[in-house]
């Protein structure tokens, strides 16, 4: 039993109710002298006790009732303080009473807040260091539009890696986007302005860096915010290339082995019915073997169409010419007007190139008539979107869309995408993958307005 259990407990009630029965009795004492002092006069006797009995009372009340406001004061300054975060205050009461359970009760849950508030700021603390040492750029970014203030969006917070990746490790948080983005990459400021997530490729040569774009909105203290997230994909991607070419590998191998131990086969046999004379089996056999070899052929071709891409032969192609030939070839919907410039590309590459992106937008189960192709010059580059409204892609299908030789499909090489990216990097330009709002895929072709690297 504890040591408040075992002090004598008095009520409130039954305080003022000893207080009130003490105040009267003292009242009826003092009347009682005055009647006998003062006979026959019950106004002067009236008036003299109420002289005497009404300050008692006050200065008594005032002195039961004074405590009991400053403990009401102290609970209202320890609440406010609660409310702006502190729980550091406790409140003591010496009497035995109610108000005794309620500051006990009041301290109980002022313990109960700083246990808390201890247990998430250790949380924060691990997420903030979880946070700041993840190799994923990170921006918070708020958007102050809403609240009438001009300037808009503004870093709200930025981890290590984005403060690498941006301000070569300065401080971000408090500077605007847009004055934070004058120094990026363009291709990261056009992934940023196209909106959704997607894949983009930065710098050139060897310095070429490979980044997958992630943004989520979400309303924190009433205020719009998005979260962007940029990891580098590179290395995973070098990684995957390396597994890619030891599985092309194996495919050439076993597709050599399977063409040329028949063709083998045949030629012992052939040469065998030579030997005895016997000839009139010798054209199905030579039919045989010339099959065998223009599928090997074709299939070597294939592959070597993509590892020995030529250098571009760049012409003044108007874009109207390069669009008539495509249509003749797939079905597409163009969306606004041609740039009036030609275009200074590679005709047959750049049309294999866009045919490719082409076919896969039809392949992606998209309606035929939601296929659309946009060219247009933006500034100092033409922009060739290819949009449509199939599946779309996953993360991982998106990371390795790129990479030679990956594919989702049974009978596909994963040339296609590879194959058109090479070609548009032959041509100065880059190529960037982002799923559209409302399903569907966008791959983009950035392009040189002349032409481009010799």
């Amino acid at each position: 039993m504890s040591s408040k259990g075992k002090r004598f407990r008095l009520s409130l009630v039954t305080r003022w109710s000893a207080l009130v029965g003490t105040l009267l009795a003292v009242g009826i004492l003092i009347a009682l002298a005055l009647d006998h002092l003062l006979p026959g006069q019950p106004l002067a006797v009236l008036g003299i006790c109420l002289l005497c009995v009404v300050p008692i009372a006050l200065i008594t009340i005032r002195s039961q009732i004074q405590p009991i406001l400053s403990l009401f004061r102290a609970l209202e300054g320890t609440v406010a303080s609660y409310r702006d975060g502190d729980f550091s205050f406790s409140l003591h009461w010496g009497q035995n009473d109610e108000l005794s359970d309620l500051i006990e009760a009041h301290n109980a849950l002022g313990q109960v807040l700083r246990e808390q508030r201890l247990d998430l700021v250790q949380r924060e603390l691990l997420l903030d260091t979880m946070v700041q040492n993840t190799p994923v750029a990170m921006l918070l970014v708020a958007d102050l539009a809403n609240r009438g203030e001009q300037g808009a969006r503004t870093i709200a917070y930025a981890n290590l890696a984005a403060r690498q990746l941006l301000s070569e490790g300065r401080k971000l948080e408090g500077h605007a986007l847009n004055e934070v983005l004058e120094q990026a990459a363009p291709a990261l400021i056009e992934a940023l302005g196209r909106g959704g997530d997607g894949l983009f490729t930065a710098g050139e040569g060897e310095d070429e860096e490979v980044y997958h774009l992630a943004r989520r909105n979400f309303s924190l203290n009433g205020r719009r915010h998005e979260l962007l997230l940029l990891r580098q994909l590179t290395t995973e991607l070098r990684r995957q290339e390396v597994q890619t070419w030891k599985k092309v590998i194996r495919v050439i191998s076993h597709e050599l082995n399977n063409s040329l131990a028949p063709l083998a086969s045949l030629a012992h046999s052939g040469s065998e019915l030579v030997r005895r004379g016997q000839t009139e089996r010798l054209p199905q056999i030579l039919e045989t073997i010339g099959e065998r070899t223009r599928h090997l052929e074709s299939f070597i071709l294939g592959y070597a169409r993509f590892a020995k891409l030529p250098t571009p032969r760049i012409d003044a192609v108007p874009w109207e010419a390069l669009v008539a030939r495509l249509a003749g070839q797939v079905k597409f919907r163009v969306i606004g007007e041609l740039p009036a410039e030609p275009a200074q590309i590679d005709t047959a590459q750049m049309e294999q190139a866009l045919l490719n992106l082409l076919k896969n937008a039809h392949e992606s189960g998209s309606w035929p008539d939601h296929v659309e192709l946009q060219i247009r010059r933006v500034q100092e580059v033409v922009r060739i979107d290819v949009l449509d409204r199939g599946s779309g892609m996953n993360d991982a299908v998106l990371t390795n869309a790129l990479v030679p030789f990956y594919s989702t499909k049974r009978s596909g090489t994963g040339l296609g995408l590879a194959l058109a990216r090479e070609i548009a990097e032959a041509h100065g330009g880059r190529i960037t993958l982002a799923n559209r709002e409302g399903g569907g895929l966008a791959v983009t072709m950035i392009l040189p307005v002349g032409p481009g690297p010799a």
